[in-house]
Parts: C-alpha cells; sequence; structure tokens
C-alpha cells in the first residue's frame, strides 16, 4: 500500500458559508409564510379617524407597507348645489364644511363673493372678521390639541381643552344667535355688530384661555410619554410638503413658512403684529408644538383688535344688492320690497371668475366663483385643505406602526366635513 492511499484527508468546513446555507434552506422552506401580509380596514367608523375615513392598509407584521385612503362617505355636493342657488343662501352651506370653525368658512366665502362684486368692507366690519376668524382658529385648535392628546393617551388634556372650547360657543351664541352653526357673515358684511358686553366676555375669556394654553403647555410638551408617541414620527420633508400641495401648520411644522395673513393680507391682517410659527423636522411633536404657538399669537391678535376697534357701519354701503337693515324692513314698506327683491332675486354680480384664498386654521381655504352674471354662480369649486392634506397619507404611513397611525392623523388635525364637501 503506497503512502498516498493511506492518507485521508478532511477539510474544516467554513462557518460563514454554513449559516448561508442554513439561512438559504429556511427561508426556501418558509418563503410562504414570510411574504404573507394582511390586509386591514380601519374605519370608516373607527374613533382614531376623526371622522368618516377609510384606510386600507397592507400590514407585514406589525408594519404598514401600504395606505390607501378612501374617501367621500360624508358627500354632499356643495359645490353642484350652490350652482342652484343665490350667493348669501349658500352662507349656511360654508358652515358644514370644516364644522370646528364654521365662523371662518363664512368670511372666506364671502370674501370670495366680495372679490367677485368689487366690494371692500369698511375698517368696522373687517375688524370684526378678524376677530371671527381667530376666534374660530381658537377653538378649531383647542379641539385639535385636546384630541390629538387623547389619541396618544393623555385624557386630561381634552378635558381642559374643550372646556374652554365650550366658552367660545357661548361667545358665538352671544354673538351670531348660534353656537355651532353659526351663519354670522353675509355677502357685504355682517348680519349684526358686536353685541352690547361681548368685548369683555371675550376679554376675560381670553385671560382664561391663556391660562389653560399654558397649563397645557406644562402637561404635554416636555411629557416624557408624549415625547415618545410624538417626536420622529410622521415626518414630512419641507420638499414633500410643498409637492402635495399641504397648506396650514401642517405645512408650516415642516419648515416653509407660508401664512396667507402675512403673504396675502385681507381684512387688514398686515395691522396686527404676530408671529408665524415654524418647525425645523416636520415631525408630528412639530405639528403639535406650531399649534400651541399659533394659539398664543391668535389670542395676541384678538386684543390688538378689541385695543383698535374702529366705529362706523359693518356693512358695505350698496343699497341695491345688499339687505337693508331688519328694522327698517319691519317698519317701511319700501324697505320690505327692497328685501324681498334681493332676497329672491339674489345680488346682481357682473361676468368674471374669482379664486380667494384665506388661511383656516387647517389651511388655504380657496373659493373659485366662475360668474356668467346674475344671482347665481356658474361654477365654484371648493379648495379644501383637509382634502389635500391627507393626500399625503399613503406615503406618510408606509413604514410605521399600527399604533403610530392615531398619532399620525390627530396630528394632521383634519376634518372629514370639508374633505369630502
Amino acid at each position: 500500500m503506497s503512502e498516498t492511499s493511506a492518507t485521508t484527508i478532511y477539510e474544516v468546513p467554513d462557518a460563514a458559508a454554513t449559516a448561508a446555507q442554513a439561512a438559504t434552506d429556511y427561508q426556501s422552506g418558509t418563503e410562504d409564510l414570510l411574504g404573507e401580509k394582511m390586509v386591514l380596514n380601519m374605519g370608516p367608523s373607527h374613533p382614531a379617524t376623526h371622522g368618516v375615513l377609510r384606510l386600507i392598509l397592507e400590514l407585514d407584521g406589525e408594519v404598514v407597507t401600504k395606505a390607501d385612503p378612501d374617501i367621500g362617505f360624508l358627500h354632499r355636493g356643495d359645490e353642484k348645489i350652490a350652482e342652484n342657488m343665490h350667493y348669501n343662501q349658500f352662507v349656511p352651506y360654508t358652515d358644514r364644511l370644516d364644522y370646528l370653525a364654521p365662523l371662518a368658512n363664512n368670511v372666506a366665502y364671502a370674501c370670495a363673493v366680495e372679490k367677485l362684486m368689487g366690494w371692500e368692507l369698511p375698517p368696522r366690519g373687517q375688524a370684526i372678521r378678524v376677530l371671527a376668524c381667530e376666534i374660530a382658529r381658537i377653538s378649531s385648535h383647542l379641539l385639535g390639541v385636546g384630541v390629538y392628546a387623547m389619541d396618544v393617551g393623555a385624557m386630561t388634556v381634552f378635558l381642559y381643552t374643550f372646556t374652554e372650547r365650550e366658552k367660545i360657543y357661548n361667545l358665538s351664541e352671544q354673538l351670531t344667535g348660534a353656537r355651532f352653526t353659526t351663519s354670522y357673515t353675509r355677502v357685504g358684511g355682517q348680519i349684526r355688530d358686536l353685541p352690547e358686553g361681548f368685548t369683555d366676555s371675550l376679554r376675560s375669556f381670553l385671560t382664561e384661555c391663556e391660562n389653560t394654553v399654558d397649563e397645557v403647555d406644562r402637561l404635554l410638551t416636555r411629557n416624557k410619554i408624549f415625547l415618545i408617541r410624538t417626536k420622529d414620527v410622521g415626518i414630512i420633508s419641507a420638499e414633500t410638503a410643498i409637492s402635495y400641495g399641504l397648506t396650514g401648520p401642517n405645512l408650516r411644522a415642516s419648515g416653509p413658512c407660508r401664512d396667507l395673513r402675512k403673504d396675502r393680507p385681507y381684512l387688514g391682517y398686515e395691522q396686527y403684529e404676530f408671529d408665524v410659527p415654524v418647525g425645523e423636522l416636520g415631525d408630528c411633536y412639530d405639528r403639535y408644538l406650531v399649534r400651541m404657538e399659533e394659539l398664543r399669537q391668535s389670542i395676541s391678535i384678538v386684543r390688538q383688535v378689541l385695543d383698535t376697534l374702529p366705529d362706523g357701519p359693518v356693512n358695505v354701503a350698496d343699497t341695491k344688492s345688499s339687505l337693508p337693515e331688519k328694522e327698517k324692513v319691519m317698519m317701511k314698506m319700501e324697505e320690505l320690497i327692497h328685501h324681498f327683491i334681493v332676497a329672491t332675486q339674489g345680488i346682481e354680480a357682473p361676468e368674471g371668475e374669482v379664486y380667494f384664498g384665506a388661511e383656516n386654521p387647517k389651511g388655504e381655504l380657496g373659493f373659485y366663483i366662475n360668474s356668467k352674471g346674475g344671482g347665481v354662480p356658474h361654477r365654484l369649486k371648493i379648495r379644501a385643505p383637509s382634502f389635500v392634506n391627507l393626500s399625503i397619507l399613503s406615503d406618510l404611513l408606509v413604514g410605521h406602526m399600527v399604533s403610530d397611525i392615531p398619532t399620525i392623523l390627530g396630528s394632521l388635525d383634519f376634518v372629514m366635513g370639508e374633505c369630502d364637501r
């Protein structure tokens, strides 16, 4: 026997190669299991969706791999309805858009029609509208922050903010006669001037509201649990926010400083001193901080309006197209006939098209009006901020955990009433 035939050669196996082969064998044996995903319907009846929003989610375990928002459950055809009624008759329908800020909706719509008519409100009428818009912003942000906190487990904050919002309802009732759907604004002015004692009640509320905002700040801003739930979650870069057309606090939280009250002032906003808060990272925490600071800025604006409130009329001095005063209608035949003509035929609008965008609590609420003359618009299009802001969900939710979805939805602060219209 030769030496060669008697020698047995052993090879030491490569540990890395063995591990790689084992992983390949395991994956091939469990390929179906690893590739299986679950489709989950969230909404349209779910407390975290803040209304009738349905999210069709594709999940890999607890991670969202695909999100498809499904809207339209609250669609009422507001834009088509507007084509079949006079301009002033459509005012109550604007209450039902962002029903958390009806006063601001009324103003945005009336400003669009007045732009078509070429009207400009007297100084007192403009100041009262600024009051209405900022009260609506305070009301909307109070509820937005309160519900957002409740979505991540902070129940107490909601009780604080809702208490202050109830006081705003009392002020709205004192000002307009209604608590929720106000229909306060008319094309060419307001239904009435500020009632006696309203400014004193408003000043008292501002002090109480400011204290509540400070209390919420102490409860949430440095709360460890709140920070864990909101920081680095739902990040929207400035480029992404702009590309999706986001407006309002959701845009400003990502960095861009765009506020129509500053960029395209209306109703005399250029007379008031206020800052536009912006964020840095664009996550859920930044969106909360922006709304908290906007609450303080709105309180400051309302105080400035009260301090500089001018005297004079609140409505446009156009005797032909505006409704006469109610007292005169009840006392004089000529005024009653005038009221009947304007109420049945509407204002005589010129031909043309206009667009007016207002800085509403949720973002830019815009009205495009195409007129062929007469008292009824040929076409009316509503640029609803909640509809535009929700368009980012299909990208924003991907990669997050299911438990992060209520946090992200709450930080966007949308209202399905204006999303579906």
